[in-house]
């Protein structure tokens, strides 16, 4: 039987959503989720993120051997300053060495402040140490995989790409991260971004459902425009 006491926490932090939010919210928390079946790689690479979860699932993919080689890529953004102020890449090596993973197995690339500059960098960065691999998995936030996928599929040609996130519900991750409505601007954020992006041709051409873009459009006109790559008139949070 479920611990009521449990259960509360763990709703807490999406409690001040509205119910046509939340609904949306999960829409777009479902897309971008991508989990791919989990397969030995040569290398993996943890994007950098204000989620020091992605340090910890890297890290336990690693302690089952599932790759010999671990990437963290990240410098410092406005989003992640305040928890992460030498930069994502220096502090999820640290979680990481913290959770098993051996100092020599872990690289760093820190000058990323982008998915496109992640594969970009990381991709020099194991060129330049003279390592080609065949396969890569990235290691993200649950819902950044999708447009990871899309940006490595165009980035990194003739490598196998496969991507995993921590196996969370959207009510365990928001119990763990806490800060829900920074996930809410981040997933309409990265919406936008899979859209235009594959639109431009930066990145792999992707669709996006027609539930899937409602429910971004309804998130947008209610005010979570907060990580949008032109930010709009934003009433609710009093930004633009």
């Amino acid at each position: 039987m479920t611990d009521p006491s449990r259960r509360d926490v763990r709703a807490a932090p999406g409690d001040g959503w509205p119910g046509p939010v939340r609904a949306d919210v999960e829409t777009l928390w479902d897309f971008h989720r991508v989990d791919d079946p989990l397969q030995p790689a040569d290398v993996a690479v943890g994007l950098g993120s204000h989620d020091g979860g992605v340090a910890v699932h890297a890290a336990e993919l690693y302690c089952r051997g599932l790759f010999p080689l671990l990437v963290f890529t990240g410098a410092t953004t406005p989003t992640t300053a305040g928890r992460f102020p030498r930069g994502e890449a220096v502090h999820f090596r640290e979680i990481a060495i913290r959770h098993g993973v051996p100092d020599e197995a872990v690289h760093t690339e820190t000058e990323a402040t982008s998915t496109v500059q992640n594969i970009d960098n990381t991709r020099a960065l194991l060129t330049a140490e003279g390592v080609t691999p065949r396969s890569v998995l990235l290691v993200s936030r649950p819902y950044q995989q999708r447009r990871a996928q899309a940006v490595a599929a165009a980035r990194w040609p003739g490598v196998d790409i496969r991507c995993s996130g921590a196996r969370q519900d959207l009510d365990t991750y928001l119990a763990a991260i806490g800060e829900p409505d920074l996930v809410a601007a981040m997933l309409v954020g990265d919406t936008q971004r899979l859209e235009l992006q594959s639109r431009s041709g930066e990145i792999a051409p992707a669709h996006i459902p027609g539930d899937v873009r409602r429910a971004y459009e309804r998130l947008v006109a209610a005010g979570y425009t907060d990580r949008l790559i032109t930010p709009r008139r934003d009433t609710r949070h009093g930004q633009s």
